[in-house]
């Protein structure tokens, strides 16, 4: 038997005993003063331990995971980002106390766990995509573990990413988002989001985070301040988006907020408020798929590609990191494709 699943089979005999944070009861370890220990304990260093979990010279998951956030917090990584690894990460350790392993801290781990996981939320019916994205974030915080000497080796290492269904990304035909639209037409503010969305490609967290300032109807021009790496870039509007945000800007109320976008209550619009809003213009337009805020930026993406804008340039507009990502968006048919080699022949 491999000793991976030796073990992993060996720790399904004890319940951890506080399933909310999978804290650890006091270790019967002599506990050496917090300063010698900060100063052996490789992990105490780098992890900004409380004073508390240094005395007790143990790191469980739980404070692992916060120290991991922080991390991510102090590379700039979106707070949006940072949520979604938080809630993946989560859900690992929620199963594997329901599932009575004991892994009290991150190096009790084996791979073998992680590929159960993966083969649970399969079980469960979860898409290729998302299981792919929880792999992901869980490589990154048992790499950051690893970086910092605190587990031998990443429990993630070697195990298979999840295939990912061909077209899984949802966008949406000229006639469902027309339909969207037209639905909206008499909300000043809830069809100038649509257009924001379908004009701009923006991430639902950035819309949130549009200021007054941020638009510039003269230059026509839209300044985003909070993407992914909390990086600031600038799109450019079209007609159709300008005129939309004039209609909004003319009746929006004088509050003192400055948020582009306001709730009903006249406070910043929530990204709760947004999805809700946008799966109830889905619905009015008789739309079965399921399509979400994204799924308007990556209608935006598509039909871009499919009129031959750059992938270069696709990727300032949607403000990636790397191209790679934004190659997902490109998925352009042979039909397509002819087009725009004979609009470019020399």
């Amino acid at each position: 038997m491999d000793h991976t699943i030796e073990k992993a089979v060996a720790r399904k005999t004890m319940k951890i005993s506080t399933p909310q944070h999978l804290a650890l009861t006091p270790t019967s370890l002599e506990r050496a003063p917090v300063e010698n220990v900060r100063q052996t304990h490789p992990a105490a260093q780098n992890l900004e331990l409380s004073a508390q979990e240094v005395s007790n010279h143990v790191l469980t998951l739980e404070t692992a995971l916060q120290a991991f956030l922080r991390a991510l917090e102090g590379k700039n990584r979106s707070a949006a980002t940072r949520r979604a690894y938080a809630t993946d990460i989560s859900q690992f350790f929620n199963w594997i106390h329901e599932n009575n392993l004991v892994a009290k801290s991150p190096s009790d781990v084996c791979k073998v766990d992680i590929g159960e996981y993966l083969a649970f939320l399969g079980q469960r019916g979860l898409s290729g995509i998302s299981r792919a994205r929880k792999l992901a974030a869980l490589r990154e915080y048992f790499k950051y573990l690893e970086d910092l000497g605190y587990i031998a080796k990443s429990p993630a290492t070697g195990v298979e990413t999840p295939k990912k269904e061909k077209n899984g990304r949802t966008y949406l035909r000229p006639d469902e988002f027309t339909k969207m639209l037209s639905l909206a037409g008499g909300n000043p503010r809830d069809y100038a989001i649509l257009q924001v969305f379908l004009q701009t490609g923006v991430r639902v967290s950035e819309l949130c985070n549009l200021r007054l300032s941020d638009v510039d109807l003269q230059g026509h021009t839209l300044r985003i301040s909070m993407g992914k790496g909390m990086v600031t870039r600038e799109i450019e509007l079209e007609k159709k988006g300008i005129q939309a945000l004039k209609s909004w800007l003319s009746v929006r109320p004088q509050v003192l907020y400055d948020h582009l976008f306001l709730n009903y209550a006249g406070e910043p619009i929530s990204e709760r408020g947004v999805r809700k809003l946008v799966v109830k213009y889905r619905s009015g337009a008789g739309i079965t798929r399921k399509a979400s805020c994204h799924s308007l930026r990556h209608t935006f993406a598509t039909y871009k590609a499919e009129k031959g804008v750059s992938p270069f340039q696709l990727k300032e507009w949607l403000g990636h990191a790397n191209l790679n990502t934004t190659q997902i968006y490109v998925h352009m048919g042979r039909q397509n494709a002819r087009k725009v080699m004979e609009a470019t022949s020399l």
